[in-house]
């Protein structure tokens, strides 16, 4: 008797040439794509490489994206900026994006992800893909080098935990709060390095660059990775996109009963969370810092800068000013989403209640470039908020959604949005 299989398993048993697998297995799956940057690619592949003679396996299912080190602000990184225009062009690759935005936007916004896929990424978020129905994970530069030799790598089959969010999401929540408020109850490695599933009608619900901000933290909750399964939503977005999807989205459902561990939660409950330093499982109440006086409000990264992110902070600062003792500073996630920005006023509201708009990079969040200062207190919508991180050990960083994080720019302290958007 077939044992049901979940779609993590069935993304797999795809990519492994099989029907099925079993929990636990470990198999050798053939990689659809494989994604890196300038910082986790070429600077570390090249040398080894060269040192095997090897080349890559395909070029087209190779992507490159320059985000972490621009601009260019310095010679370091200039050099790990240039080695990897050099190698691209050495190489010949055919999908290079240089300065087009963060990977995780990027790589999608051009239609290299689809239902079905495996894929693997250079970056701790790569499992943003799985908010496609592709099962994405990340990995080290090591394991990249296998892959990009063979075409191949192999992974334990994972179990699946299941986040079945009912109800609906209130005014001011936002997937931010929901992702962070599991993180908060599960704890940073409460996945166990196995695979996520979001589910139920409150995920169904969210368009497509919300459940790309839950898959992207799952790598916050310790998964492997983070999956939505595809429906009519997936393929609205991915069809704008210029994806193909060549699958059949009905077979890429979980079956009844394949998931591990269930946990039921309650979307029409969830209030706006914060997360305190020096983690993103620190979870407090927002009224526990009512009073905690910010320096700095920063809406950017993959996780809290997209197109939705900034709609969000724009609701809450409309035709308003931000406190002046605030800098807030914002970091649209892509230039495709800064232009719908521009064009649909949002970034002119930003602007106009004070924001400082900075380039589409990951900037702040992978500590570079714009970072901040000693003794700043700071309220973000980045995945991350470990100590040094983000500027000096002494800098403290609140997480939060772009909600939470327009409204403590506006009052100058940490504030629940729901207060404000009344």
């Amino acid at each position: 008797m077939i044992k049901p299989q979940s779609l993590a398993q069935k993304i797999i048993a795809r990519a492994a040439g099989r029907d099925t697998v079993r929990v636990g297995e470990i198999v050798n799956c053939r990689v659809d794509l494989a994604m890196f940057h300038d910082s986790s690619g070429p600077r570390r592949l090249k040398p080894m490489l060269e040192e095997l003679g090897a080349q890559i396996w395909d070029k087209s299912r190779v992507v490159l994206v320059m985000d972490h080190y621009l601009p260019e602000r310095n010679e370091e990184s200039r050099k790990i900026v240039r080695i990897a225009r050099d190698w691209a062009n050495e190489q010949a690759l055919p999908y290079v994006y240089d300065g087009l935005g963060i990977c995780h936007l990027v790589v999608p916004e051009h239609g290299h992800i689809a239902p079905g896929m495996f894929c693997v990424g250079g970056d701790s978020h790569s499992p943003t893909g799985g908010a496609f129905g592709a099962y994405m994970f990340g990995i080290g530069s090591t394991e990249m080098l296998g892959v990009v030799v063979t075409g191949e790598i192999w992974l334990s089959v994972p179990k699946t935990i299941a986040m079945n969010w009912s109800g609906r999401l209130a005014a001011g929540v936002c997937a931010k709060d929901m992702i962070l408020s599991m993180i908060a109850r599960f704890g940073i490695n409460g996945a166990n390095y196995q695979a996520v599933e979001f589910a139920g009608s409150a995920v169904r619900a969210l368009p497509m660059q919300e459940r790309m901000t839950l898959c992207n933290m799952s790598a916050e909750l310790g998964a492997q990775t983070g999956l939505v399964a595809p429906d009519v939503v997936t393929r609205e977005w991915l069809t704008q996109a210029g994806a193909a999807i060549p699958i059949d989205l009905g077979t890429l459902q979980s079956d009844p009963g394949s998931a591990d561990q269930q946990h039921d939660l309650d979307a029409s409950t969830l209030s706006p969370q914060l997360a305190a330093p020096h983690s993103p499982a620190r979870g407090v109440t927002l009224a526990e810092h009512s009073s905690t006086r910010i320096d700095v409000a920063y809406i950017g990264a993959c996780t809290g800068a997209k197109l939705e992110d900034l709609h969000f902070a724009a609701e809450v600062l409309r035709g308003r000013k931000i406190a002046p003792s605030v800098h807030l500073m914002v970091a649209p996630a892509s230039l495709k989403d800064r232009a719908h920005a521009e064009a649909d006023g949002t970034l002119q509201s930003l602007i106009d209640a004070g924001a400082s708009i900075l380039p589409s990079t990951c900037g702040a969040c992978a500590g570079y470039g714009d970072s901040f200062t000693e003794n700043q207190t700071v309220i973000s919508s980045t995945a991350r908020n470990f100590r040094g991180r983000m500027g000096p050990a002494s800098t403290q960083v609140f997480l939060g959604s772009p909600y939470t994080v327009a409204a403590s720019a506006l009052r100058g302290y940490i504030t629940d949005p729901r207060e404000v958007l009344q």
